[in-house]
């Protein structure tokens, strides 16, 4: 909500899913009608992507009831993570946290 402006919404489930985000990872730098498109709705670029997703399979396996489970059915992280790799010549992702340090240290 701090980069869009937009708070949480429904308990969490919207937060990520905004064209402030997905603009940001998406707008090819060199094109010069993305980069006009930015401009205009004051969309600054995002250059690395670090995402965790939520732990579907560790819940599930749990035991965990039906509402749990589908509440662990992660819809923006794995947005955001297609997007940086549909755009991977200008945002860099990263998903595990093993790769942080060597990320950092580069």
């Amino acid at each position: 909500s701090e980069l869009t402006g937009f708070p949480e919404i429904m308990d969490g489930r919207v937060k990520t899913l905004h064209p402030s985000v997905h603009g940001a990872l998406l707008g090819i730098r060199d094109d010069a009608e993305h980069a006009k498109a930015m401009r205009d709705h004051h969309i600054e670029p995002i250059d690395l992507v670090v995402s965790n997703l939520y732990p579907f399979e560790e819940v599930r396996r749990s035991g965990a009831g039906y509402a749990s489970i589908v509440e662990n059915i992660d819809i923006g992280g794995p947005a955001m993570i297609r997007a940086s790799a549909k755009n991977h010549a200008y945002v860099a992702i990263v998903t595990d946290p093993a790769d942080y340090a060597p990320v950092i240290n580069a």
